[in-house]
């Protein structure tokens, strides 16, 4: 096969993540059929062999075209699928890691890695200056902001 027609196909397939374990390839099937013709849904099932889990939480589904794809992403993420709200994303290479395109980590493995690390500017700063106010003499409360005012006045 080409890497083109890899390529092309890639862009015509999209993750769907956050599946209830009652979701099957069926039920993958039926719900992104609006958007246009599948040419394969895939659930990829456990590692473990002995799980009794039916799949992995998440699946792929491949459009016969792009675009559909990119309607099915748009329209579904963050929907409602069996009651767990779904992600859906534009599929990332499963290649070799030292491969692929642009980046090594799946987007959503990132963003799960980003929301547990998300430091905002502001709070990196408030953290670096309690940092460089720690290494000096200093007032051991001060760090705590306003816990002084808040808590009760010594007599």
């Amino acid at each position: 096969m080409s890497s083109l027609s890899d390529a092309s196909r890639l862009k015509a397939t999209v993750f769907v993540g956050g599946l209830d374990q009652a979701v099957t390839q069926q039920t993958l099937f039926q719900a992104f059929l609006p958007f246009g013709d599948i040419v394969e849904v895939n659930l990829p099932k456990p590692d473990l062999p002995n799980s009794n889990e039916t799949h992995r939480g998440f699946g792929y589904v491949e459009f016969e075209a792009a675009s559909d794809a990119a309607d099915a992403i748009d329209n579904m993420d963050r929907s409602e699928l069996f009651g767990q709200v779904i992600k859906v994303a534009a599929a990332k290479p499963q290649k070799d890691h030292a491969e692929g395109l642009g980046s090594k980590t799946a987007v959503w493995e990132q963003e799960g890695w980003l929301a547990k690390h998300a430091v905002s500017e502001e709070d990196r700063q408030a953290t670096e200056q309690q940092q460089e106010e720690a290494n000096g003499p200093m007032d051991p409360m001060q760090g705590l902001e306003g816990l002084d005012e808040a808590g009760p006045k010594a007599a």
